[in-house]
């Protein structure tokens, strides 16, 4: 089974759907609500799984409440979280979601910055063996010490390059792919061109780079200029969490030994049809039923 390490970070969601978005100093009444599991690392995590992969986590939570529900619900998904560190006395992150009736989310997330960012025990722990590496900036050191393995072993290291992307500097120049969110590659240049922001990462990396940006698709350079891959039409429901499960499926393609516009396009797939269900990670799905889209689904929007 080809396997994947994902690090960074795993929190609850405490997820809302509303008609519209709150204006200030209101009560509202939810259509709809559920509690699930987030995070960047940890929704793709659980996407490597659905889709048939081994998942291994590496992340940091607390010894709280919140910390035990993340780990219950990720093991419950078959990720392996032995690397996950728990840290007494500290509290675990999470988030109070909005959704409105366009599937388009705000996010209030919480996390303890008490809590030690080392990442020296992932080090050491670290198995010996793994098909490629999937690393977020909200936990820079960890990042970077994952990607430094992924790299010893030749394997892909991938981070997901969400604002703030700078935060995590060693991480994104020991990567051998980098693939950025609209507002993560804003965040890294300065500007909106992303044939311009593509080619000053790819320039100052060294790695292979690419740009999600939502319902357009994906742009990747090629060394010479920007090529699309465009992504599916479908009816949007729940955007919360589809960067995430795009980034566990691209890992995990490449992992599989993919070339990068494909798995550009089968990450556009599952993404999509993450979309069309309610409650976060919840409507990520099975590798049979992302076959069975893309059967269906052959060419594009």
């Amino acid at each position: 089974m080809t396997r994947v390490i994902a690090a960074g970070v795993a929190v609850i969601d405490f997820v809302f759907r509303l008609d519209e978005v709150p204006e200030p100093g209101q009560k509202y009444r939810a259509r709809e609500a559920m509690i699930v599991g987030g995070g960047c690392a940890a929704n793709a995590a659980v996407t490597i799984s659905r889709l048939g992969g081994e998942a291994v986590l590496a992340a940091r939570t607390g010894d709280d409440m919140i910390g035990d529900m993340v780990v219950s619900g990720l093991e419950e998904e078959r990720v392996d979280c032995s690397l996950v560190k728990r840290h007494r006395g500290k509290r675990t992150s999470y988030s109070s979601v909005v959704i409105d009736a366009h599937g388009e989310r705000n996010i209030v997330a919480f996390r303890d910055e008490a809590m030690d960012f080392g990442a020296e025990w992932l080090v050491r722990d670290m198995p010996d063996e793994f098909d490629a590496a999937l690393a977020d900036t909200r936990w820079p050191e960890g990042a970077h010490a994952l990607m430094e393995g992924a790299r010893q072993r030749g394997v892909p290291g991938i981070i997901d390059g969400e604002a703030p992307v700078r935060e995590a500097p060693e991480a994104l120049k020991s990567a051998s792919h980098i693939a950025f969110s609209a507002q993560g590659l804003l965040d890294y240049c300065g500007h909106e061109d992303f044939e311009a922001g593509l080619r000053q990462a790819a320039d100052e990396t060294d790695a292979w780079v690419c740009v999600t940006n939502g319902a357009d698709g994906a742009y990747w350079w090629d060394g010479e200029k920007v090529r699309h891959v465009p992504t599916f039409t479908v009816e949007t429901v729940d955007t919360l969490g589809a960067g995430d499960v795009w980034h566990g499926a691209f890992a995990l393609m490449l992992a599989k030994g993919m070339q990068e516009p494909e798995a550009i396009r089968y990450a556009n797939a599952v993404s999509a049809i993450k979309c069309t269900q309610f409650g976060g990670r919840t409507g990520i799905p099975s590798g049979q039923t992302v076959n069975d889209f893309l059967k269906e689904n052959p060419s594009c929007t």
